[in-house]
C-alpha cells in the first residue's frame, strides 16, 4: 500500500462545518494557495501545517475573507459563503483569533472581552461600549475569562499581561463571539514548554465545553499530534496530505517535504 493509499479522502466541503473547494489565490505569478479542498467536520479538531511559506495563513485570510480567493468555494455549514463579507462572518459563527495579539491594551481584561461580547450582541462597535457594559455581557465576561484562566487577572490592564496570558485573552475574546467554528492561528507561538502545555489543556477543554469546531495552525508539533482529530499538511500551497496524525507521521511524503526525514523523533 502506498503513502498516499493512506491518506484520508476529504468529504464534501459543501456539507462541512467548514469547507473549501479548489481555493486558489495568486499574487502576480505567484501560487500561494493551489487548489485546495478542506471538509472539516462539525465538532473536529483539524491542524493545518507545512513549512514557512506553504500558504497557511493565507488559507486563513481566504477563510475569512480577508483575502477574496482568486478562485474557488468556501462554505459554512452547508451553505456557501465565498462573498460574504469579513465583518458578517462572526456574526455568522465563523470567528478567528490572529497570530499577533489584537487587544485593547489600555482596557482591563475584563473589557476587552465585554466589549466584544457587547459588540456581537448589539450588532456594531462604540466607544460608548466602554462606558455603559450591560450586566449580561460582564457575566460572559467573567465566565470567559474563568474559563481560559485569565479570571485572577480580570481587572489588570490587558498591556501588562505575560505574552502567554495576552495569547489566552486573544482566544476569550474570540470566544465572546459565541462561534461554532472557531480558527486559532499559532495560538502558542512564543511561549515556553510550560505554557504551551497549558495553552493546549485550555483549548482542548474550550472544545468540549463551547462545542466548537476547531481549525489550528501550529508549529508545534507535539501539541499537533496530541491533540488533532485530523492533520492537513499544505507544501507551496497544495495540499500534500491529510489524515490521522498516526497516517501523517508514516507518510514518507510528508516526512521528506516538512518533517525533514526526523520520522524516528516523532
Amino acid at each position: 500500500m502506498s503513502d498516499t493509499d493512506m491518506i484520508q479522502p476529504e468529504d464534501d466541503p459543501s456539507e462541512a462545518a467548514l469547507g473549501a473547494s479548489g481555493l486558489t489565490r495568486t499574487f502576480g505569478g505567484f501560487v500561494a494557495v493551489d487548489r485546495v479542498d478542506i471538509a472539516v467536520r462539525e465538532g473536529e479538531l483539524r491542524s493545518i501545517i507545512g513549512p514557512n511559506g506553504a500558504g497557511k495563513t493565507t488559507l486563513f485570510n481566504i477563510l475569512t475573507n480577508a483575502l477574496s480567493p482568486s478562485a474557488g468555494e468556501v462554505y459554512y455549514d452547508g451553505t456557501e459563503i465565498t462573498d460574504v463579507p469579513q465583518h458578517e462572518r462572526p456574526h455568522m459563527g465563523l470567528v478567528r483569533s490572529f497570530q499577533s495579539n489584537q487587544l485593547f491594551e489600555e482596557q482591563t481584561t475584563l473589557e476587552n472581552v465585554r466589549i466584544v461580547a457587547q459588540t456581537i450582541e448589539q450588532g456594531s462597535f462604540s466607544f460608548d461600549l466602554f462606558r455603559r457594559g450591560q450586566r449580561v455581557a460582564e457575566e460572559t465576561a467573567y465566565e470567559i475569562l474563568d474559563r481560559v484562566g485569565l479570571a485572577p487577572l480580570a481587572e489588570e490592564e490587558a498591556t501588562n499581561l505575560s505574552h502567554g496570558d495576552q495569547r489566552r485573552l486573544s482566544i476569550a475574546m474570540a470566544l465572546a463571539t459565541d462561534p461554532s467554528v472557531l480558527l486559532l492561528d499559532e495560538p502558542t507561538s512564543g511561549m515556553g514548554p510550560t505554557e504551551t502545555e497549558e495553552t493546549a489543556a485550555m483549548i482542548e477543554s474550550i472544545q468540549s465545553e463551547f462545542d466548537l469546531t476547531l481549525l489550528l495552525i501550529e508549529h508545534d508539533m507535539s501539541i499537533v499530534l496530541s491533540m488533532s482529530d485530523r492533520i492537513t499538511v499544505l507544501n507551496r500551497g497544495e495540499v500534500l496530505a491529510t489524515g490521522t496524525p498516526d497516517e501523517i507521521q508514516e507518510n514518507a511524503q510528508v516526512q521528506d517535504a516538512y518533517l525533514g526525514g526526523m520520522r524516528d523523533e516523532l
